[in-house]
């Protein structure tokens, strides 16, 4: 992947940095902290088996230290708050510079939070007015990723196999969504999707 070789290449001449693997997907990071001394996990959001919450939960269940950094293409206001709740220690955009990741990594190495200014806000927010939280705010983790697939345009059958579960188990995904949104068909899930910027 062009963006994970550039940010490998960008990393490896920052003094005192070095990139010891670039991984492929969920499965790869989970071993890779498991076997590897890691002092920071930069995590892609969207990975070809799984999402940045799964992976981050998955570590979580037997690394409670490692840093883990998620960066992302995805609006703030749709996963960041995730992000920190599944046990991720910063979240960045990919649109933010090289200096700002920078010092993002060096923030979490030294085991702190690297929150964004825009993280914050919505942090505020969420604190300031609990009344006024936007549906979709409501459903799990899991809901949440089946509701983006299916606005993606892809089937149960393929979901299931991205999520690795069994059909029902995504179809009770899809119940629940559907039950917690207040809506009937996999067409008004999309269309909500889409006007609330869920979706790239």
């Amino acid at each position: 992947m062009i963006l994970r070789d550039a940010l490998a290449y960008m990393l490896n001449h920052v003094p005192n940095f070095e990139v010891i693997a670039k991984l492929k997907n969920g499965a790869e990071a989970i071993s890779a902290v498991n076997s590897t001394e890691i002092d920071c996990l930069l995590l892609d959001m969207s990975l070809p088996d799984r999402d940045g919450i799964d992976v981050t939960k998955a570590i979580r269940l037997h690394n409670k230290k490692i840093p883990i950094l998620i960066l992302t293409g995805h609006p703030e206001d749709q996963y960041a708050i995730r992000a920190f709740k599944a046990g991720a220690s910063g979240y960045i955009n990919k649109s933010a510079s090289s200096e700002e990741l920078i010092y993002a990594v060096h923030r979490v190495v030294g085991q702190k939070k690297y929150i964004s200014p825009v993280v914050a806000d919505l942090m505020a927010d969420q604190l300031s007015q609990p009344d006024e939280i936007a549906p979709h705010k409501l459903l799990s983790d899991r809901e949440h990723q089946f509701m983006v697939m299916i606005a993606t345009g892809m089937s149960v059958t393929k979901i299931a196999e991205h999520m690795l579960l069994s059909v029902k188990t995504v179809s009770e995904y899809r119940t629940r969504t559907l039950k917690k949104m207040n809506m009937t068909t996999n067409a008004a899930l999309t269309l909500y999707a889409i006007k609330n910027h869920m979706i790239d």
